[in-house]
């Protein structure tokens, strides 16, 4: 088979470790009989330098002619000044609209090599943790009517408005349903609803699509609630999903439980088209060059890629083994080191690669 790949490499580490992830999926190919085509696309500062704007002419249409993007990161100081118009993160925003992506995948796995270095005690990382959370992209309060203005006796006042229509809810619920039939088919919802309007909604929602999903074990948890089950029982999680201001902040949590920013994937999917997958971690422009950036997250969004744009499970699941394999035999870029003895970036795509050959 044949496909072709979308690559954003971006800002800062984002060349280093997109370079990376490119090369295990070469290997993959090698090893399963696939082909990819890479088409390089400029987003972010680098494009600002290139051509003036951070989201060139053309990269709608590039990717929405391939069947997946694998993102690196953007931005960084160097364009911390530039009008809002033209910051870096601007272009993330209008590549998830132009593509359509509504619903943010973060999985958070605690890979068993690095269970001493994540924060949890060890009773209940003993247990594993494996879960993903489904976050809404696309609607609540970050993208609601905002608005300052004055009052008579309390000074400036502004408020944020939180809105969700059911078809927003109904098309990221079915997706996290479908999502939880592909693991352990269990899928907790979270929201707010003693207090929020939207989030009544919203309950009443998954209430009635879960009455479709039969198979699905489905609960209803309270953000706060799940805030504290992150950090005390995150084994009994499967498939989280939540709105997007909930879901920016819990996956944040759930993802210091696996002990390094550098081991987070994500990937950002629609109802079709190719989806968007890169690492949760920024472009922290202070490493670029320096062959020290982990590319665990990338190669790892990589295999998300590999999984849910290309229906390549096999493939994907050859990926994850690999990088276990690798952290199981005591390789560890800086970030995972505590101090002791480390690989570069580099060294470290090599090793998945050769890990992946082995398969």
């Amino acid at each position: 088979m044949n496909y072709k790949i979308a690559l954003i490499p971006g800002d800062g580490i984002g060349p280093e470790i997109v370079c990376q992830a490119v090369k295990v999926l070469d290997a993959v190919g090698e090893i399963f009989g696939h082909k990819f085509a890479y088409q390089n696309l400029p987003l972010g500062g680098c494009a600002v330098d290139l051509v003036g704007e951070p989201y060139p002419e053309g990269t709608t249409e590039a990717c929405k002619a391939s069947d997946a993007v694998l993102l690196g990161a953007v931005g960084g100081p160097k364009w911390d000044e530039l009008p809002v118009s033209l910051r870096p993160e601007k272009a993330l925003l209008k590549l998830r609209s132009e593509l359509g992506l509504f619903a943010n995948l973060r999985p958070a796995v605690l890979r068993p090599a690095l269970a001493a270095v994540s924060p949890l005690k060890s009773e209940i990382t003993e247990n594993g943790i494996d879960l993903m959370i489904v976050r809404e992209l696309t609607g609540g309060v970050y993208f609601g009517k905002r608005e300052r203005y004055q009052t008579s006796d309390r000074g400036e006042e502004a408020s944020d408005l939180m809105a969700y229509s059911e078809m927003e809810i109904e098309r990221i619920g079915r997706r996290a349903f479908e999502l939880a039939r592909m693991r352990r088919k269990k899928l907790a919802s979270v929201d707010k609803a003693n207090v929020l309007e939207t989030s009544r909604l919203w309950r009443s929602v998954m209430h009635r699509l879960k009455e479709e999903y039969p198979d699905v074990e489905y609960s209803d948890v309270l953000v706060d609630n799940c805030a504290m089950q992150l950090m005390r029982s995150p084994f009994s999680f499967d498939v989280l999903v939540m709105e997007n201001m909930f879901g920016d902040i819990l996956s944040d949590e759930a993802g210091m439980a696996t002990g390094s920013l550098g081991l987070l994937p994500s990937a950002s999917i629609g109802a079709g088209g190719p989806g968007v997958y890169e690492p949760s971690h920024g472009s922290v422009p202070q490493m670029a060059g320096l062959d020290e950036a982990n590319p665990l997250a990338t190669i790892l969004s990589a295999a998300m890629l590999l999984r849910y744009s290309l229906s390549l499970p096999e493939e994907a699941t050859a990926v994850e083994t690999a990088v276990d394999d690798v952290l199981n035999a005591g390789y560890r870029t800086r970030d995972m080191a505590g101090g002791g003895p480390s690989v570069g970036t580099e060294r470290m795509g090599q090793l998945v690669r050769d890990a992946v050959r082995k398969k």
